[in-house]
């Protein structure tokens, strides 16, 4: 199946070089090009593309707004954010505002075809380096303390974290490389043994043990 591709970036140059990786591939074909936030918004509506290829920082309207407003408009279009900035709390701010995908722009030439192929699919993208700072400071934590029992585990911590930044199941799994049916058992067996009995109570959990101001609004 052939996947069309919007690209927006304000670079001339990036966007002829994105074009050329992405038109390399024989599944892949990018159908339109655009310098500004404005136009992209403008070209997605009238190209229907499968995925939107866009910088988070762009003149008129960032990446970020980008993927809110077409998030109602267009939900088949797939967003992937492209970075220079390995900044977790700007891949919780684009994957709340409905992009699919994070890639970090020096991972581009080894990743992006990945990517797009990926959310393409419905799956959540984050680029591997960005991913691994993520669990870097999640698993640097001190272990959080379960009610009268064990503290939790690092995977169980890692959970937690994701789960106290908003991330949803699906984007969980994405960042994870976990598949929804073990995102949802993990969940499951992080309540069990808390003594919780649903996301709300994690999530009151979380911001209790300060995970919502540690992780997400740190950058983390």
């Amino acid at each position: 199946m052939l996947i069309s591709i919007l690209i927006a970036d304000d670079h001339s140059t990036l966007r002829a070089g994105l074009r050329t990786l992405l038109n390399a591939e024989q599944d892949l074909k990018v159908v339109g090009e655009a310098p500004d936030g404005p136009q992209a918004l403008l070209l997605a509506k009238q190209l229907l593309p499968d995925v939107l290829v866009t910088d988070i920082n762009m003149p008129g309207a960032s990446g970020i707004q980008v993927a809110h407003e077409l998030r109602s408009l267009l939900p088949a279009t797939r967003i992937l954010i492209l970075s220079l900035y390995e900044d977790h709390s700007l891949v919780r701010q684009a994957l709340a505002a409905g992009a699919t995908g994070y890639v970090i722009k020096r991972a581009v030439e080894s990743e992006l075809i990945n990517a797009v192929r990926a959310v393409a699919q419905g799956e959540t993208y984050v680029d591997s380096e960005t991913q691994r700072g993520l669990m870097g400071k999640l698993l640097s934590r001190a272990p959080v303390a379960a009610p009268a029992s064990e503290p939790l585990t690092a995977a169980e911590q890692t959970l937690l974290g994701l789960l106290a930044c908003g991330y949803s199941n699906q984007q969980i799994a994405g960042v994870l490389a976990l598949d929804l049916t073990e995102v949802a058992g993990r969940r499951v067996d992080l309540c069990d043994k808390l003594g919780l009995h649903s996301r709300i109570e994690l999530l009151r959990y979380a911001r209790a043990e300060g995970l919502v101001d540690q992780t997400c609004r740190a950058g983390g």
